[in-house]
């Protein structure tokens, strides 16, 4: 009878089960296939017994040659680009692949695929939801899932380990932390001290006070800022995500932030005879972009001690405090870009300060002072503890 076992091997996410079998004419064993379930795993080793008992030489996936994730990701790449020519893809899904996929490829780019191992990616996933977002993290997944699965479809190995691994939960861990004047003034405060300390508090403050994403605000060109509006100053966001475009006043922190960058460049440059080129607000001082902040923004967090805080959570604290000064949930919504006022509706806890005076009001009343009527609304005004 045909030699034929099943290796039974024990991972992160599960198990798996490998099929091997003794090869009639060289005596060694030799792998078959691999599967997650033990029932196919049975299945196929019987149907494995009956092909090797008829004489008949299975038909194996071929073996894989040495691909390293970089030229993987350079073919897939090219195959949508295809798509978005023929118009299966839109524009903008193939740049947010293909950016995913240039942050990825500083990771695991020079690795070869049959080298990286599940918990490597797992570890990865989980880095990623730390230091970001679930979805961020999830992003990363599908673009790793694409990757593997166009690999094992070349040959490049024998096992797609990562289509399996399942996305992080977004709903459920949906974050909201956010930071209070104080907290945000004790941020800005270390991030003036790091070695980003000219570029960093502007970034900040854009998070903070414009709500912008860290891509909105590394997209940003001197054009789209006209500092000398109405004396305050004119700022254009535009959010590749959903194509959304928003012009703010511009708030004054961040305006003397920005203005402060402005001219450290402009000595920075002349001292040193640099001609840049582009008009990029966030970049080297030869005009070549700043991709990722990741460290210096690690570093100015740590040291105001909020490890677990998240770029991304300044968003959520320009929505939470527009909130807490009186805004109400459809002005966020125009505010931050969001299409849908769903998606803010997360913030719908926070009190106004229109529903504190009402409920100071209320507390007034049930004290008994003798006041039994609806307050008018310019009644209520004169009640306000805080203006503007």
């Amino acid at each position: 009878m045909a030699t034929v076992c099943i290796q039974k091997r024990h991972r992160k996410k599960g198990t798996s089960y490998i099929v091997t079998f003794r090869d009639p004419a060289s005596g060694k064993n030799v792998y078959y296939r691999t599967f997650r379930r033990k029932m196919d795993a049975d299945q196929s080793a019987n149907e494995l017994r009956i092909l090797l008992q008829t004489g008949k030489k299975p038909q194996r996936k071929k073996k894989f040659s040495a691909m390293t994730f970089k030229a993987v990701g350079e073919i897939l790449c090219q195959s949508w680009k295809r798509r978005t020519i023929k118009g299966k893809l839109s524009a903008v899904t193939f740049e947010g692949y293909c950016h995913r996929l240039q942050v990825l490829g500083r990771v695991f780019g020079p690795r070869l695929l049959s080298e990286i191992t599940e918990d490597e990616i797992l570890d990865f996933q989980t880095r990623r939801a730390d230091e970001f977002s679930n979805a961020s993290a999830n992003r990363d997944l599908f673009i790793l899932k694409q990757v593997f699965k166009a690999a094992l479809d070349m040959g490049a190995i024998s096992e797609d380990f990562v289509s399996p691994i399942t996305y992080e939960g977004e709903k459920k861990h949906e974050r909201n932390s956010y930071l209070l004047p104080d907290a945000l003034k004790k941020l800005l405060a270390v991030s003036r001290e790091g070695r980003a300390k000219h570029y960093l508090p502007a970034l900040i403050l854009l998070g903070a006070e414009h709500g912008a994403s860290i891509q909105e605000a590394i997209d940003l060109e001197w054009s789209d800022i006209d500092f000398e509006f109405k004396g305050k100053g004119l700022i254009r966001f535009f959010r590749t995500k959903n194509d959304r475009e928003r012009t703010e006043i511009l708030m004054p922190r961040t305006r003397e932030a920005l203005i402060a960058w402005r001219e450290h460049q402009d000595r920075v440059r002349q001292r040193k005879k640099i001609h840049p080129t582009g008009d990029r607000i966030f970049c080297r001082m030869d005009g070549t972009p700043i991709k990722r902040v990741d460290s210096a923004w690690r570093a100015a967090r740590t040291q105001a001690g909020m490890k677990d805080f998240h770029f991304h959570d300044l968003r959520h604290t320009f929505c939470s405090n527009a909130l807490l000064a009186g805004a109400s949930l459809k002005d966020v919504k125009e505010m931050i870009g969001h299409s849908d006022l769903s998606m803010t509706d997360r913030y719908s806890h926070l009190p106004s300060f229109r529903r504190r005076a009402l409920l100071e009001e209320l507390a007034r009343h049930y004290e008994g002072n003798g006041q039994v009527g609806v307050l008018e609304e310019d009644e209520l005004a004169t009640h306000l503890p805080y203006k503007g």
